[in-house]
């Protein structure tokens, strides 16, 4: 459904986009991170055809945006992180406008009135109390709806999300992260934002882009086990602090001890270890002896933020890029057929 080959973008002498590669085949929610300045926001103006890549080939369902702008922007529905919203306008009055802007009276997989259309459209973001009210007299939450509204217009295949709840509550985060999740059963998502949690609650796949080439591209489970294959545990412990971690390094496969805020330790394993059950075990049984109080025990798995900040981070990104050319030469040697020689050896 999305395709995009080798895109560069260059600003002179600054090189903003290097190679980045990537395809989104069915109805998913992608998150698209990082850090400011990482290539972003460059990357979904040239997706939308907002500009043209200095290299490279965006495909939108086959179709080449370059060549067949009309055509590939009639698939795509785009909300940038500014909304691009005519304040004067009344919010109904614009929806409307956006609706004859986009031919949808032509569309022939809505059958609805235009009235009926954009009603149903409103009511999915929530802006129905507010159709007759001027653009600019609303909060920033509200425009961010409206801007919601105007990407979901003429029914697209993708949609591209650049920080879709900016300036919403918490209670209006919620309704539109579950509205994301219920559109990427039925369309392309692809989700820009800095609220981690957010991204992780919403998304299949993530995608983290690094000074302007991609640095990861996978499930957060598997991103974790590229990124770190060494297990830690979480406790919290009653007692003397100096006794609990003189205790704790005695025990086997114990690679190194933190001392946390307040009681709480984290348990680095030894590269060997693949089970911590073994280790946890012995961890309940030799602190009960030593006389400490174990609060709480749990396996401590990698999130969204702890992965995100290890891939931005130079010595992770060449430990990944290494890691990944191993597994490629581990695969190409698989795959090649055996020589007579090797065979007789």
């Amino acid at each position: 459904m999305l395709e995009i080959r080798n895109l560069n973008k260059r600003y002179g002498e600054k090189q903003a986009l290097n190679s980045v590669s990537f395809s989104i085949d069915g109805k998913e929610a992608v998150g698209f991170l990082g850090i400011n300045g990482a290539g972003k926001s460059t990357t979904m103006n040239i997706l939308t055809g907002c500009i043209s890549a200095s290299d490279g080939d965006v495909l939108i369902d086959g179709i080449d945006i370059l060549t067949e702008p009309l055509k590939a922007k009639e698939k795509i529905g785009y909300l940038p992180e500014q909304p691009p919203l005519y304040l004067d306008m009344i919010v109904y009055e614009y929806l409307s406008f956006i609706y004859n802007l986009k031919k949808v009276k032509k569309n022939p997989k809505i059958q609805k009135t235009k009235k009926e259309y954009l009603e149903e459209i409103m009511n999915l973001v929530g802006i129905k109390d507010v159709q007759s009210r001027m653009i600019r007299n609303l909060s920033k939450g509200y425009r961010q709806r409206v801007g919601l509204a105007q990407a979901l217009i003429g029914e697209p295949d993708i949609l591209i999300l650049d920080e879709p709840t900016v300036g919403l509550d918490p209670a209006q985060m919620i309704e539109i992260r579950t509205l994301i999740r219920s559109l990427a059963k039925t369309k392309t998502v692809l989700l820009s934002s800095h609220i981690l949690s957010e991204v992780q609650a919403v998304c299949d796949r993530i995608i983290i882009l690094h000074q302007g080439r991609i640095v990861a591209d996978g499930k957060t489970d598997e991103l974790a086990d590229k990124v770190s294959n060494q297990l830690q545990i979480s406790m919290e412990i009653e007692g003397n602090p100096k006794n609990i971690l003189e205790t704790i390094k005695k025990i086997p496969l114990v690679q190194k001890v933190q001392q946390e805020e307040g009681m709480g330790y984290n348990i680095y394993l030894a590269q060997n270890c693949t089970d911590s059950t073994p280790v946890r075990r012995t961890l309940f049984k030799t602190l009960g002896q030593a006389g400490c109080t174990i609060l709480s025990m749990s396996k401590k798995n990698m999130n969204l933020e702890d992965i995100f900040l290890q891939l931005t981070s130079g010595e992770e990104i060449e430990l990944l890029q290494k890691r990944n050319e191993e597994e490629q030469e581990s695969e190409k040697k698989s795959c090649c057929p055996k020589t007579n020689q090797e065979e007789g050896e």
